[in-house]
């Protein structure tokens, strides 16, 4: 049993309710490795669970989901993994933490060449870049899509990913620097949703025509007018609530603006099958060493400061990924 250091909280609120503690950390179970983690990735859903917006499923309650380090034990049975293995993860509770086990499950092996600190960075919102892009909605040549938070961390990979694609992509962002980094990052038009009419804009570069499918992570603020965005029978995915949850949707508001589709997709349930895990990271992690994306650490923490990290994302202060290092 040796001991760690990591941030919990035991009761639901603002930033103010994190503890930085130090917690027993026991050998590996079976199944388990045991990290030494180098970095760990700041994302909208450790928000949600802090602010009880999902429920943590005990308290106190370590939350986090996405992390690299490299592998210090090996659990019985494990097989797949060993000491000295570089690994990345994004889909396991307890990441606000400099060490950890983890099930190997949720683990997978970083290529020679992406620095631990840029996996750490990526995997959660480039894994969501990947299944939005490429399974939610098949974006190609023909694509025109619209993606809310074009400066954010999901948002800076998208605009170069689905630009790598050949897609038409237009973006929202909430003032004139995340304006220029989001045309800087794969986007052909990038909209101030603060002084324009992001609806109103959509039509005017679509010709009226709007656009095949409406990215949408910030929820009631871009709700309903993310609808108006899009063609007859286009797709809106909601995939975040930022501003808080939408309201007053109902099935009728889709037949009344165009025989619309919507879906609530999570990361979560594209990478639940282990093979679709590896084929996620792997997609992710061949577009990033063929150039086509560029992973933007705009920003870095040391974890006993994740309250001001929290702080800082939820008033909208930070662009591309935050870091927090243990």
């Amino acid at each position: 049993m040796t001991k760690t250091q990591a941030v919990s909280f035991s009761r639901t609120g603002g930033p103010e309710v994190f503890d930085y503690v130090e917690l027993d950390l026991p050998s590996p179970a079976a199944g388990e490795v045991q990290i030494r983690q180098a970095a760990v990735g700041l994302n909208f859903i450790d928000v949600y669970f802090r602010n009880g917006t999902y429920k943590a499923p005990h308290l106190p309650f370590v939350t986090g989901k996405e992390g690299a380090g490299t592998v210090t034990a090996v659990g019985p049975g494990v097989v797949d993994f060993k000491i000295g293995d570089r690994v990345a993860y994004a889909s396991a509770d307890g990441a606000y933490s400099a060490e950890r086990n983890i099930e190997t499950r949720h683990l997978v092996h970083v290529p020679d060449g992406i620095e631990l600190e840029t996996a750490a960075a990526m995997m959660l919102k480039g894994m969501t870049a990947e299944y939005l892009l490429n399974r939610t909605f098949k974006v190609g040549p023909e694509t025109v899509l619209l993606f809310h938070a074009a400066a954010g961390g999901v948002g800076l990979i998208a605009g170069q990913w689905a630009k790598a694609l050949g897609a038409t992509v237009i973006g929202t962002a909430g003032s004139e620097d995340k304006v220029q980094l989001a045309l800087a990052h794969g986007y052909d038009h990038a909209i101030n949703y603060k002084s324009e009419d992001f609806a109103v804009r959509v039509r005017e570069i679509t010709a009226g025509k709007g656009v095949d499918v409406v990215y949408d992570s910030i929820g009631r603020d871009t709700f309903p007018q993310s609808l108006d965005c899009l063609k007859p029978r286009g797709l809106f995915a909601s995939f975040g609530q930022s501003s808080g949850p939408i309201e007053n949707f109902t099935l009728a508001m889709l037949a009344q603006k165009g025989s619309l589709f919507a879906t609530r997709p999570t990361l979560f349930t594209y990478i639940a099958a282990r093979q679709e895990l590896i084929d996620s990271a792997k997609a992710l992690f061949d577009v990033v060493q063929s150039n086509k994306v560029r992973i933007n650490i705009n920003q870095t923490y040391p974890l006993r400061e994740v309250g001001q990290a929290h702080a800082d994302l939820e008033t909208r202060k930070t662009t591309g990924t935050t870091l927090l290092i243990p």
